[in-house]
């Protein structure tokens, strides 16, 4: 079965522990959720058929060994796994960024499996699978997006009561919403509250603007 592809690029990571590095990013099409800040909408349902060899071999032809998964939500698709485990194979550091409403156990432990859990302002903090967590591996990665005092307060209240900060060997990413929150004010709370976390900045908006594409 094919794989409905929005986009594939050759950038720099703009997320994440990874940030900076040169990467492959493989943007799926679709999206179970519809966060309020979202900023890839247009991967909701556009996007191309592309079967499973000619992904590997647009892939391979950029020379980088790292490659994440993103989207949209990656996981609605079920060739994904496959996809994953054959880079894998092939000798590729795979990243999947996932929304956090659907189980990660089917997606092979040697990939980054980063889990993004959703906060209040978001609009879909209902729709967290919690269970998520108990499968993390100390290679995953925890992000949060805030975009206000009560999603920092929410996301707090979890890393504290389930000690995420030590499930996995990078600390937890609070990223702040642009326009909504002053990265400056979340590193106040941060070190207000002495927390075990990164902040993490979208490098990529940064470097080229916060609607460029394929970059």
């Amino acid at each position: 079965m094919p794989l409905k592809v929005n986009e594939i690029f050759y950038s720099i990571q703009g997320e994440s522990s990874f940030i900076g590095m040169p990467c492959v990013l493989v943007r799926l099409t679709g999206c179970n959720l519809r966060c309020s800040y979202c900023d890839t909408r247009y991967a909701y349902e556009e996007g191309t058929h592309w079967d499973l060899s000619g992904i590997l071999d647009r892939i391979s032809s950029y020379q980088c060994r790292l490659v994440e998964i993103t989207g949209g939500e990656p996981l609605l698709q079920e060739e994904t796994p496959a996809l994953i485990r054959n880079l894998l194979d092939k000798g590729y550091d795979v990243l999947l960024e996932t929304n956090g409403s659907l189980p990660i156990r089917t997606i092979d432990s040697r990939c980054v499996r980063i889990v993004d859990i959703k906060c209040p302002s978001s609009g879909e903090s209902h729709r967290n699978d919690y269970s998520i967590l108990d499968d993390l591996t100390e290679r995953d990665e925890i992000k949060f997006v805030l975009g206000e005092r009560n999603d920092y307060e929410f996301a707090r209240e979890i890393l504290l009561s389930r000690s995420l900060a030590a499930r996995t060997l990078h600390p937890p990413l609070l990223s702040p919403v642009p326009e909504r929150l002053d990265p400056k004010l979340l590193v106040q709370w941060i070190l207000d509250d002495h927390l075990s976390v990164r902040l993490q900045l979208q490098l990529h908006k940064i470097l080229w603007g916060r609607d460029a594409r394929g970059v």
